[in-house]
């Protein structure tokens, strides 16, 4: 076996220019569905307040499209495993762009039923803007998973940071159009994800996951004689790397999703909690360059303890800012968001380390799942821990469990 082909843990060393397509067509994607995603973090609670007229639901909204997302990464999970990469995002953005579309039209109706059901659909363009981590690291040596996630991750914070800014611009622009003002964002929402959907489906090629495949097999091929296909094992960071993701997620959506009501309910405008999400959003993904190369440096395990002390200074930064303060209610988003993005990049290189290519796609979207569950656990939950004791028992009740990854990372660390 030459040392010309291809890692032994799929990491592409001989197709470096694919690498770099595949990236820069993921980029396209990421920064259009960046500005999809946005829509309902911004605008999703205050509308289910708006049409309920009660807050003990608000966090339903956000509940709903993280539980699509839950289907929709399992969908997409195994559409590219059996055909790929491509068709996979691609289906998962346009299901996206169609659940905007029904959300508008549930505001148009005032109909919550509609409003819910399409808030559902919607979460697939969050389940897609998620599983696209996984197809820039599919080509990527191992020594640089941390990086290659990260460049597609950090593609996400111009979309992500500008959507909540443009609330109230899309708001002005539903009036004209004789829409109610919270469905704007959705106007923005739809467009994003359905043009994210023919950049992927155009350009994503060749197929990272595909190419990965077949050069996998060139590599296992010596002369006319192959040899056998490896059978699937999983590493030991499987767990620790999902658990990772889903502790981080479900304490990221439930403090995120309250605090546009809680600085609505203290007299901020949409303007002002914009601005807290969009700082949010771009400490999510903003920082991704710095992570992945601290995940390849100093490994995955101390990147994913740091994860979980951030959001534990974000859940206290939170529970103590004045109602008042916009600047430490963006502070403690900002350090919710790099907990999250901490947790997000150690673990998926765990995952990515730990599975085979055998079985990756299908294995990767059942993660994904697990985490979309945690998330609207967080978001459901959300609601009716403020309405029975308030915004800082939450945040300060999720800065806390968000530690319980420590001893996950300390008894993966044992067994090695």
């Amino acid at each position: 076996m030459t040392s010309t082909a291809l890692d032994t843990t799929a990491g592409i060393t001989s197709r470096p220019e694919a690498q770099r397509r595949v990236l820069a067509v993921l980029v396209s994607s990421q920064i259009l569905s960046g500005a999809g995603l946005a829509a309902g973090i911004t605008v999703g609670a205050l509308l289910a307040q708006d049409m309920l007229g009660s807050t003990d639901l608000a966090g339903l909204p956000s509940a709903l499209f993280t539980a699509g997302s839950a289907l929709a990464a399992v969908t997409i999970g195994r559409i590219s495993q059996a055909r790929g990469r491509r068709p996979g995002l691609a289906a998962g953005y346009l299901a996206g762009a169609v659940g905007s579309a029904g959300v508008i039209a549930a505001v148009v109706a005032d109909n919550p039923v509609l409003l819910f059901i399409a808030l559902f659909v919607y979460g697939a363009g969050t389940a897609t803007n998620l599983q696209a981590r996984y197809a820039g690291a599919d080509l990527a040596a191992p020594a640089h998973r941390g990086r290659a996630v990260s460049t597609v991750l950090v593609a996400t914070t111009l979309g992500g940071v500008v959507g909540p800014n443009l609330a109230a611009p899309t708001g002005d622009l539903a009036d004209t159009l004789g829409i109610p003002t919270l469905a704007g964002p959705f106007l923005l929402s739809g467009a994003a994800y359905a043009l994210a959907a023919l950049v992927l489906a155009v350009w994503l090629r060749p197929d990272p996951l595909l190419l990965a495949r077949s050069l996998d097999l060139q590599q296992r091929t010596t002369g006319d004689v192959a040899e056998p296909a490896p059978a699937p094992k999983r590493g030991p960071g499987l767990m620790t790397g999902a658990l990772t993701m889903i502790l981080t997620q479900l304490v990221m959506v439930a403090i995120m999703t309250m605090t546009p009501v809680h600085m609505h309910d203290h007299g901020h405008g949409t303007a002002a909690s914009g601005l807290v999400i969009a700082i949010h959003v771009g400490a999510m993904y903003l920082p991704s360059p710095l992570t992945g190369w601290l995940v390849d440096a100093y490994g995955r395990t101390v990147i994913a303890a740091a994860s979980g002390l951030t959001l534990l200074a974000a859940g206290i930064t939170a529970a103590v800012a004045p109602a008042d303060s916009v600047a430490l209610l963006a502070l403690a988003l900002a350090l919710l968001g790099l907990g999250w993005n901490l947790g997000l990049v150690s673990g998926t290189a765990m995952i990515t380390d730990a599975v085979p290519l055998a079985t990756r796609a299908k294995t990767q979207g059942t993660v994904d799942v697990s985490i979309a569950i945690a998330g609207a656990t967080g978001g459901l939950s959300s609601g009716l821990v403020v309405s029975a004791a308030g915004y800082p028992v939450l945040a300060l009740t999720g800065g806390i469990l968000a530690l319980a990854v420590l001893p996950a990372i300390a008894a993966t660390a044992r067994s090695r």
